[in-house]
């Protein structure tokens, strides 16, 4: 018999299933309209910005978690948590391809995300998904994630905080995908991303991630679509907490977070 938290939770899968086809949706007239636009002005577009969701990233018309959402009269008079962000700007270079593989498969690595909110220590599953921590290696080698802001937190149903998108917006990427790896973890038991995983978002689509990431700050159910490829360390657990706590922008559990979540310095390292 199906209970009344089991029907829940079914119900805020159908609901992000259904942002998921409107986002992608959306992506199509707009990539068809730019396309139009840059034939009549004799622009070149380079670069192609992917979008990404997972049933934790949404396009939802009441509560959109982009950085132009506006907030709601309650959750305005939250205290951000978070200190001032260090001076510099977000990169926008994008790239055509995967970068090529060159990390050892058999090393241990750990990201890093140095946030206004603390330090966020991450374990990485080189081995389990390779081409992951390359490209997160590449990206942040780069600088790409540097000074960019997490644009959103659930709150409702599933329990995450994204990250990863330059343009905070919720439609950027490095230019490339990556495929999907590790998607019969052993720790995705029941169709639950446990607390402190952190996995690649997507489009719904199989191998469409690109830099967009969530960090699960509760256990949170959802579909085994979505790369998981590394852990969150304790204290990095506790600056997810401090963020969740705040709460998100629209006051209805899915929104840019109230806390502002800017990562200052990203950096992976090989042990």
């Amino acid at each position: 018999m199906v209970t009344q938290e089991q029907r829940k939770r079914q119900l805020a899968r159908e609901k992000f299933l259904r942002q998921q086809q409107r986002r992608t949706s959306a992506r199509r007239r707009a990539r068809v309209r730019n396309s139009v636009i840059a034939s009549v002005l004799g622009v070149i577009i380079i670069g192609s910005l992917a979008l990404y969701t997972t049933g934790v990233l949404k396009d939802d018309d009441k509560a959109n978690a982009s950085a132009d959402t506006t907030p709601s009269a309650t959750p305005s008079a939250v205290k951000d948590p978070c200190e001032k962000a260090a001076a510099g700007s977000v990169k926008t270079q994008t790239w055509k391809k995967e970068p090529a593989v060159t990390i050892d498969k058999s090393a241990k690595y750990t990201m890093t995300l140095a946030t206004t909110c603390g330090d966020i220590g991450i374990a990485l599953k080189a081995k389990a998904a390779p081409h992951t921590v390359n490209s997160f290696s590449f990206l942040a080698g780069k600088g790409y994630f540097d000074h960019t802001k997490c644009h959103r937190l659930t709150t409702n149903g599933i329990y995450v905080l994204q990250c990863g998108d330059p343009t905070g917006s919720g439609s950027g990427g490095p230019g490339y995908t990556i495929p999907d790896e590790n998607l019969k973890d052993t720790s995705l038991k029941n169709n639950i991303y446990p607390a402190g995983t952190i996995a690649m978002a997507n489009t719904g689509q199989a191998h469409t991630g690109g830099s967009q990431f969530f960090l699960v700050y509760q256990d949170s159910q959802l579909p085994p679509s979505y790369t998981p490829f590394g852990t969150v360390s304790a204290d990095g657990m506790k600056v997810l907490q401090k963020i969740a706590a705040a709460g998100e922008n629209t006051g209805a559990g899915d929104g840019a977070p109230n806390a502002t979540v800017v990562i200052n310095k990203a950096t992976v390292a090989k042990s």
